[in-house]
């Protein structure tokens, strides 16, 4: 094979021209490449194949070196963020448990009430039927209430229980 040059070996390997320059001043004495006369590296195979060697050597370095501390950091950071997510997810499990409790015992207690039947005959007709002259809202004027005061009386409904 031909010799070949810096910047093919620097484009086979994707760096730049000097970080192939770096990487034969890091080359034991042995590997690095003799000058020709014009003081210009005279590149054969051995020393490309020393040069992707380092370059292969260095760079799995580098990502080790470089990622295990930070993966380390972001790892112990997410299990944080995990562990505090589950105890927020467990918390609103609990709270929606106890909403639909609620629920359904106020429920409950609501169809007790609306099953019990009423003391009183009149007041059980009087529930069933709107009132013909429900004066709640608006009182006539009459002998009690001639100065604006409001006589109101209660209305029968289904929440009529409510306000005893």
């Amino acid at each position: 094979m031909a010799n070949k040059t810096i910047s093919s070996i620097a484009k086979d390997l994707n760096i730049s021209r000097a970080r192939v320059y770096q990487i034969i001043d890091m080359l034991d004495d042995n590997e690095k490449p003799s000058k020709d006369s014009n003081d210009r590296y005279v590149i054969d195979d051995s020393v490309v194949n020393a040069i992707r060697k380092y370059y292969a050597n260095s760079n799995t370095k580098t990502k080790q070196e470089k990622a295990s501390p930070i993966d380390d950091k972001v790892l112990d950071i997410m299990r944080h963020q995990l562990d505090e997510k589950d105890r927020q997810i467990e918390k609103l499990t609990q709270l929606l448990d106890q909403q639909q409790q609620l629920n359904l015992s106020t429920n409950r207690q609501n169809e007790k009430l609306l099953d019990t039947p009423h003391d009183t005959p009149t007041a059980s007709q009087e529930d069933d039927s709107p009132l013909q002259n429900d004066h709640t809202d608006v009182s006539e004027p009459n002998e009690g209430n001639y100065k604006g005061v409001e006589n109101k009386t209660p209305k029968k409904g289904l929440f009529s229980w409510l306000r005893r």
